[in-house]
C-alpha cells in the first residue's frame, strides 16, 4: 500500500470516526484499514488518532495531517484530471432540502450529468445542518439564517416570502388589513430544526421588521405539512411564494397582509472551511449558482409574460431576484 492509499484511509476513518465505517465505505476489510493507521502512526513516529471503544477521533497532530491530506489528494486529483483533458468524476454526495430540489435543482439536473458523465451523485434530503466531515458530505444546500464558524457559505438567491391562508379560514375570521389587526387569529406554528423553536410571523415595512407571534393550535416540523394545514384552514402561514403559485391560481389559498411582506429567504450552499475543494464539488456548486440564475431568469419572463393576468386576478408575479444579503431566519 502507498502514501497515498495510506493518506486515503486515514481521511476515511478521521470522517467516519470509525475504523468499520471507513473499512465499509471503502469496500476494505477492517484489519486492513486498522494495519494501515498503524503503519502511518509507526512512519511518521507520532499519534494520528484517540481510539476508544465507542468512537475515533484525531489528535492535534492528527487534525493538522487530515488537513495537508486533504489539500494533496485534491491536488492529485485535480493534476490528474488536467493532465488527461478528463471532465471531473467520482461519487458525489449532496445534502438539500426537498422542496428546494424538486423545483430548482432536479428540472436541471439531466443537463448536468449529460455534462459530466462520470460523476455519481448522491443526493440525500433534510433540513439540519449535518456534519459534513464525518458524514462524508460534500456541500449542503440549505435556507434561512446560517451561522455555523466551520463551513463557507455561499448565497446563491433572496427567495420572496408570502403571508397566506385558506379561503374557509378567512370566511371565519376575516381578512386582516394590516399586522395590527391580526389579534383573535391563529397561526400554523413551525418547529425550526435550526433553532430549536416555533418561528413567528414576521412583517418588514421599509427598513424595520416586526415580528409576531399568534396563536398556533397546530405545529408541524415539516413544510410540506405546513402548507397542508393552511389548505384546510388551520391558520395563517409564511413561506417562499415559488411553492404556492398554483394554489393562489386555484383560489386553496389567498395571499394577505401583501403591503407588509415577509423578508426574503436566502437560499445558501455550505461546505467545509478548511478542505479544499475537489473538481467534482467545485463545478458541482458553480452549476447550482447557475441553476438559480436561471431559474431567476425564466421566473422573470414568466412573470412579465403573464403580469397583465396577475394584475387583473390580484395577485403579483413571482420574480426571485439574487441576492448576496444576510440571511434572514424563516422556513427551510
Amino acid at each position: 500500500m502507498d502514501r497515498l492509499d495510506a493518506m486515503r484511509i486515514f481521511t476515511r476513518v478521521v470522517e467516519q470516526r470509525s475504523f468499520t465505517a471507513a473499512a465499509q465505505s471503502l469496500g476494505l476489510p477492517r484489519s486492513t484499514v486498522t494495519d494501515a493507521i498503524k503503519r502511518l502512526e509507526a512512519r511518521l513516529g507520532v499519534r494520528l488518532l484517540h481510539r476508544t471503544t465507542r468512537q475515533v477521533s484525531p489528535t492535534l497532530e492528527g487534525e493538522t495531517y487530515h488537513r495537508r491530506c486533504l489539500t494533496i489528494l485534491a491536488d492529485i486529483e485535480e493534476a490528474e484530471e488536467a493532465f488527461a483533458g478528463a471532465k471531473p468524476r467520482g461519487g458525489l454526495r449532496v445534502d438539500v432540502h426537498g422542496s428546494l430540489a424538486r423545483h430548482f435543482l432536479i428540472p436541471a439536473l439531466p443537463a448536468f450529468l449529460a455534462e459530466y458523465p462520470d460523476i455519481a451523485l448522491f443526493m440525500g434530503e433534510g433540513d439540519r445542518l449535518v456534519d459534513l466531515i464525518r458524514e462524508g458530505v460534500d456541500c449542503v444546500l440549505r435556507s434561512g439564517n446560517i451561522a455555523d464558524s466551520d463551513m463557507v457559505s455561499r448565497t446563491l438567491i433572496q427567495l420572496p416570502q408570502v403571508t397566506c391562508a385558506a379561503p374557509s379560514y378567512l370566511a371565519v375570521r376575516g381578512t386582516p388589513q394590516s399586522p395590527t389587526q391580526l389579534d383573535g387569529h391563529h397561526m400554523v406554528g413551525f418547529h425550526s430544526s435550526a433553532s430549536g423553536a416555533v418561528l413567528p410571523l414576521e412583517f418588514r415595512r421599509g427598513d424595520t421588521v416586526q415580528t409576531l407571534r399568534l396563536p398556533a393550535p397546530m405545529t408541524v416540523n415539516g413544510a410540506e405539512s405546513l402548507v397542508e394545514c393552511a389548505r384546510h384552514g388551520l391558520g395563517i402561514i409564511q413561506v417562499p411564494r415559488y411553492r404556492l403559485e398554483a394554489d393562489f391560481h386555484r383560489g386553496s389559498l389567498v395571499p394577505i397582509l401583501t403591503a407588509t411582506p415577509p423578508p426574503p429567504l436566502s437560499v445558501s450552499v455550505l461546505y467545509p472551511k478548511n478542505r479544499q475543494l475537489a473538481p467534482r464539488v467545485r463545478v458541482f456548486i458553480d452549476w447550482l449558482g447557475q441553476c438559480f440564475t436561471d431559474t431567476t431568469l425564466s421566473s422573470a419572463s414568466a412573470a412579465h409574460a403573464t403580469s397583465s393576468t396577475s394584475s387583473e386576478s390580484g395577485l403579483p408575479g413571482c420574480v426571485c431576484q439574487p441576492s448576496a444579503g444576510t440571511a434572514m431566519v424563516r422556513l427551510p
